[in-house]
């Protein structure tokens, strides 16, 4: 039996590329969306009133194993990734950077910026962490250079049948309860970012989303992720 060759199987395993021109015209909205989003989440740490499922589950990793939030976050990221090959679900550029830059920007900000005090301060770092998170998430999105790790399970998993709604409340209430068993934060900043971060991110798809790409390699419209 003739193996693939290593251009099928890298057709398989990664989303085509953009054109030059698509690709430094996204690159940067992919980048800013990220460190956006890294830079609410560490908000959310700073303002210890809580965080979101996935910050949960690497905060409680974080305490237990003493490695910063943010480095377990990247390790919890590639970890996914190496499920996405059994679900047959495809990289993009997006998807690697989303992995690593996140991460860093992460333990950056919280290896500079000390933990808020007073209450009231700790109250706008939770509210201002909850809109650069939808607000950096729309970036990244909007980029369509292809989905997070967290993403991307969620996406193989549901097209193996289930609903999106079913798969994903499934997936985060999982990690949810295994971050809080392990001594990840909880809060009124968890069921914030619950409720808000669906209309937030509607609102700023809006604005940041750019139309469908045209792969370079192929000619076939890609849709932003």
């Amino acid at each position: 039996m003739k193996a693939p060759s290593r251009s099928r199987v890298g057709s398989a395993l990664l989303l085509p590329l953009p054109s030059g021109t698509e690709l430094r015209r996204r690159t940067p909205r992919l980048l800013a969306g990220l460190v956006v989003m890294g830079t609410g989440i560490a908000t959310m740490v700073l303002a210890g009133l809580g965080l979101g499922p996935w910050d949960v589950l690497h905060q409680g990793l974080a305490d237990r194993t003493g490695v910063p939030i943010g480095t377990v976050g990247i390790v919890v990221g590639v970890l996914l990734l190496v499920l996405w090959v059994p679900l047959r679900q495809r990289l993009g550029v997006g998807t690697v950077v989303n992995t690593i830059l996140i991460g860093l920007t992460i333990d950056a900000v919280l290896a500079v910026v000390p933990d808020f005090e007073p209450l009231w301060l700790r109250w706008a770092g939770m509210l201002v962490g909850v809109g650069l998170y939808a607000g950096g998430s729309a970036l990244y999105i909007g980029a369509g250079l292809g989905p997070g790790p967290r993403d991307g399970l969620m996406t193989g998993l549901a097209e193996r049948g289930a609903s999106i709604r079913l798969v994903r409340t499934g997936i985060e209430l999982t990690v949810l309860v295994l971050g809080w068993a392990l001594g990840g934060t909880v809060g009124v900043g968890t069921v914030v970012l619950a409720l808000s971060v669906g209309p937030l991110l509607q609102l700023f798809l809006g604005w940041f989303t750019l139309p469908p790409l045209v792969p370079a390699t192929t000619g076939d419209p890609h849709p932003p992720v």
